[in-house]
């Protein structure tokens, strides 16, 4: 029996210590902290999902408002806005470089913006719907222009005068062809004749030649000096 009763006790628990307690105090209290700010998160998504609503319901029953740029909000608000908006049929887009700087803008669908106005929102510029309608006008003028080029073809430059008729007063109008058929070629100038080229002695009468000039150098290189 009392070893039974030994087993039994063995196997309970034992009771905390002082530290065990203190710890799980601690725990409780930071589940309970942690609890809290999710509560309070939650009502401050809720509150301001309906801020957001009212705001979007009134922008619809303004008649005279396309278009309504909200303040910077940081990413989940900026989440929960464009969910109300998607859920109230309009068009909403985020713009801004910065993440803590960017903002929402809502469009009424019948007022859709084009791409040049998200372009020009996007460079951080305002919309101005007349000098985007000149730049477009000038736009299609110039691709039209570029067009009626292309079917004209390349431009042939004529000049405005002959150079021959704009000083005909001084070389004549036919002067220069005249020149060019009396010009001909003067046999005589920088070339030998071919008939002074040709040799007409025969090859004994040139051998001998040869042989009196030899003669002629030796018998001059035989002789003694003079005195």
């Amino acid at each position: 029996m009392a070893d039974l009763l030994g087993s039994i006790l063995s196997s309970m628990e034992k009771p905390p210590s002082v530290g065990d307690q203190e710890s799980r105090r601690k725990a409780r209290e930071q589940a309970a902290r942690l609890k809290k700010l999710q509560e309070q998160d939650r009502q401050q998504k809720a509150e301001f999902r309906k801020r957001m609503e009212k705001e979007v319901s009134d922008f619809i029953q303004d008649s005279g408002q396309v278009k309504k740029k909200f303040q910077p909000m940081n990413k989940i608000e900026r989440s929960i806005l464009h969910d109300v908006v998607e859920v109230a049929g309009l068009t909403s887009f985020s713009f801004g470089e910065d993440d803590e700087c960017r903002y929402v803008m809502i469009f009424k669908k019948e007022f859709a913006p084009s791409d040049e106005e998200l372009d020009s929102y996007r460079r951080g510029e305002e919309w101005d719907p007349q000098k985007a309608e000149e730049k477009r006008k000038l736009k299609e003028l110039a691709q039209r222009q570029e067009e009626e080029a292309a079917q004209q073809g390349p431009v042939v430059v004529s000049p405005a005068s002959d150079y021959k008729d704009k000083y005909s007063h001084l070389i004549g109008k036919g002067a220069a062809k005249d020149a060019a058929h009396m010009l001909q070629a003067n046999k005589t100038y920088g070339c030998v004749p071919v008939a002074n080229k040709r040799d007409t002695r025969s090859i004994e009468e040139a051998m001998n030649e040869i042989r009196a000039k030899k003669r002629l150098r030796q018998s001059g290189e035989e002789l003694p000096p003079t005195s």
